[in-house]
Formats: structure tokens, sequence, C-alpha cells
């Protein structure tokens, strides 16, 4: 991923692979790759969203401690 793409284009990206593999029409030269891209996705994806969870609770930690 040498260009970081939005969350959302990358979910889009994942959308577009599931149905690609779902119809059946991906060789099985073609299905090694988009399986490897999905991963890659889940993976960034998935970072993504731990990296969002970890700033809220830090945001919500800090404003709960201002109000104290």
């Amino acid at each position: 991923m040498a260009k970081t793409k939005s969350y959302e284009a990358l979910i889009e990206e994942l959308e577009e692979i599931l149905a690609d593999i779902e119809s059946e029409e991906v060789s099985v030269d073609e299905l090694s790759s988009k399986v490897k891209r999905a991963t890659e996705i889940i993976t960034h994806c998935k970072k993504v969203l731990e990296n969002t969870e970890t700033d809220i609770e830090g945001i919500l930690k800090n404003l709960s401690s201002d109000d104290q």
C-alpha cells in the first residue's frame, strides 16, 4: 500500500474483492493475489480501528480528568 487510501476506500476495495471471489469468476491464478490483498486490507483496517479506539479512550480519559 504505497499510497495510503482512506479507511472507507479500503473497505470499498475489500467489498469489490469479496464480490469478485463470490462471483466464482476469478481464476485460480488470480484468487491467490486477491486473497493476499484482502488480507493486507483487513490487517491495515484493524490497525486503524485499534488506533482510533486508543485515541478516543485517551480523549475521554482527558475529558474525565479535566472534570475532576
